[in-house]
């Protein structure tokens, strides 16, 4: 058992830290918090991705709990500075990172985990995470990597209270393998996670390009009022039109290149999609995602 002295120095540490989180009112049901169009650094430490809370009656379904344990936890407070409430159940929408890590907070205070079947490779992984690698020892401080206990591997429906809540499995590689997204008939809103990227470029490195433009057909069939994505203060009915607009324009711009005979070094100085270049992590991202689209579709039949 630890001495007294030392419980009361970790819970003082534990408390030092804060993102600086507030949630943004998106619906009468539904609060997010929306992280910077930024890599994880220790400017950010983590708070470059978005989560949030859906208001179920009695209590919160949460979308992806974020990039630490203590994040996790000021985001919970603030949201019962807003309507105190215990968080029941919360689903990860893919494996990164950045988006399951604040686990272990929502475990401790009983919740159900959910997320998709890689999780399953996670739960046995001895890697470090790329956000203790990044971020600061005191932003990562009391973060356990806590994978989903409940894994999905097909669509399905579960009633959080009285709430329907639709989880939709992508069948095929997208931004990962294994993306799920939201869907909320009552309130009409989708929760995409990196399935939809706005503010800034998304990263191809563990996609398929054909897959993701796939899947975001598939949430636009939905005619959602609400869709929030991973990355990106949008939140509108056409709030993927960014992410597909861009998928699309490179792929056609790659096959395009390949059709003619142009070797993957000249098409990374070739295709430049000028239009891009003001959103955020553009000189980051894009050179990396004409590279990863090259080799996908350069042996498509």
């Amino acid at each position: 058992m630890k001495p007294l002295w030392a419980v009361v120095l970790t819970v003082s540490a534990l408390g030092a830290f804060e993102c600086g989180l507030k949630p943004v009112h998106v619906n009468d049901k539904r609060y997010c918090f929306f992280g910077a169009p930024e890599v994880m650094n220790t400017h950010n430490n983590g708070n470059m991705v978005n989560t949030c809370f859906v208001d179920a009656g009695k209590s919160y379904l949460v979308i992806d709990s974020g990039p630490t344990y203590l994040y996790a936890k000021e985001a919970h407070m603030q949201m019962n500075a807003l309507k105190a409430m215990k968080v029941s159940h919360v689903i990860n929408t893919h494996v990164h990172d950045d988006h399951w890590l604040g686990n272990g907070y929502f475990l401790s205070q009983g919740a159900l985990l959910a997320g998709p079947t890689p999780f399953e490779q996670a739960t046995h992984s001895s890697q470090t995470p790329r956000m203790a690698l990044r971020i600061s020892k005191q932003a990562y401080e009391g973060t356990m990597p806590t994978p989903p206990f409940k894994l999905i591997a097909q669509s399905g429906s579960l009633h959080v209270n009285d709430m329907e809540v639709r989880i939709v499995h992508v069948d095929h590689k997208a931004h990962t393998s294994g993306d799920l997204f939201i869907y909320i008939p009552s309130i009409k809103t989708i929760f995409a996670g990196d399935l939809v990227f706005n503010d800034r470029l998304p990263s191809l490195r563990d996609g398929d390009i054909n897959g993701w433009i796939a899947a975001l057909e598939q949430i636009a069939a939905y005619k959602a009022n609400h869709i929030v994505g991973g990355h990106g203060t949008r939140f509108d009915a056409k709030a993927h039109e960014f992410t597909y607009g861009y998928l699309t324009r490179l792929r056609d711009e790659v096959r395009a290149a390949i059709e003619e005979g142009v070797a993957i070094d000249a098409a990374l100085e070739r295709i430049v999609m000028s239009e891009y270049k003001s959103a955020a992590m553009y000189d980051v991202m894009h050179r990396a995602n004409v590279e990863a689209a090259y080799r996908m579709l350069e042996w498509e039949e």
